[in-house]
């Protein structure tokens, strides 16, 4: 852990936990709708893309879309793991596409988006973890409209880091990978992920020359010195960016929230975020991996 002080959590009645049984007013969010969002969702449609936004009950799905910005998931809507968070299905996906990477970039041309943010199921029963197709996907955007600038949100790759490498080396901007929690809770939350595999597979992706972004996921029961050592494990694999955001339980078969966190605690954590040597912190309620991600491009 650094040897930065940090301040300690902020007290008084702001900061007091919130009861999960009761969701606080500054989670709500408006129903996606407008002229914007209608046009991006057919786009979608039309080009039989999935979406995180939609896959994953995005809560700032009606603002992206609704800016006319959107993040792709590729590789099908089918997921190899079964993570206690994610309300992506689990199961055994079929065979990929291969026209995928070119549906995917017409449909960023028409859209007309200057920064393209792509994810995807982990398909960890796939030699390569997908890493073809990955790199496919970025490629043709790259040639499709040069202008656009990628994020790319990766998966684990189970430490298959020539799958890694092929995954980054197309010309994206932006390298992600969630670590999603803190170190204790692996078990739970990623049952079939390692915290040392990802803190190492950021480490690779910074020595590749790529700038390098992860998320965690707060109320799932942490404790703030677990996301302050989880801070200074990122920054010493070289980390960039990171986002913070409130987890909420997208069925009743997934985790429990166990707290909320109020928003001027999402602004502290951001500040220490910063004090450890993080370059940019991303830190709110409905705060998502790619939320504000144009912003991240060039810090």
């Amino acid at each position: 852990m650094s040897n930065i002080a940090h301040n300690p959590s902020p007290k008084g009645s702001d900061f007091t936990p919130t009861h999960p049984s009761h969701k606080p007013d500054w989670l709500r969010v408006k129903l996606p709708t407008g002229k914007a969002y209608n046009h991006i969702r057919n786009i979608v449609e039309e080009h039989k893309l999935h979406t995180i936004c939609t896959s994953s009950n995005c809560p700032n799905m009606g603002e992206c879309w609704g800016a006319g910005t959107a993040t792709f998931m590729i590789l099908g809507n089918v997921c190899t793991r079964s993570c206690g968070f994610c309300a992506v299905a689990t199961g055994r996906p079929k065979t990929y596409d291969l026209e995928e990477p070119q549906r995917v970039a017409k449909a960023i041309q028409r859209m007309g988006i200057q920064h393209a943010v792509i994810t995807s199921v982990n398909r960890d029963e796939l030699p390569d973890r997908g890493a073809e197709v990955w790199y496919q996907t970025v490629r043709a955007i790259k040639e499709l409209c040069p202008h656009t600038t990628v994020e790319t949100l990766i998966p684990d790759v189970k430490g298959t880091w020539s799958a890694l490498y092929r995954m980054i080396e197309a010309g994206q901007e932006v390298v992600s990978h969630n670590v999603e929690t803190v170190e204790r809770l692996y078990r739970t939350v990623r049952p079939q992920a390692k915290y040392a595999r990802s803190l190492e597979q950021i480490k690779l992706t910074k020595e590749y020359g790529k700038r390098t972004k992860s998320g965690i996921m707060l109320g799932l029961g942490e404790q703030d010195e677990e996301i302050y050592k989880a801070m200074d494990d990122l920054v010493a694999n070289g980390l960039d960016i990171l986002t913070l955001g409130q987890y909420l339980q997208p069925t009743k078969q997934h985790l429990d929230v166990v707290h909320y966190v109020h928003p001027d605690k999402f602004a502290h954590f951001k500040e220490e975020g910063l004090r450890r040597g993080l370059k940019y912190v991303e830190s709110g309620p409905l705060v998502r991996s790619s939320y504000h991600a144009e912003k991240h491009v060039h810090v």
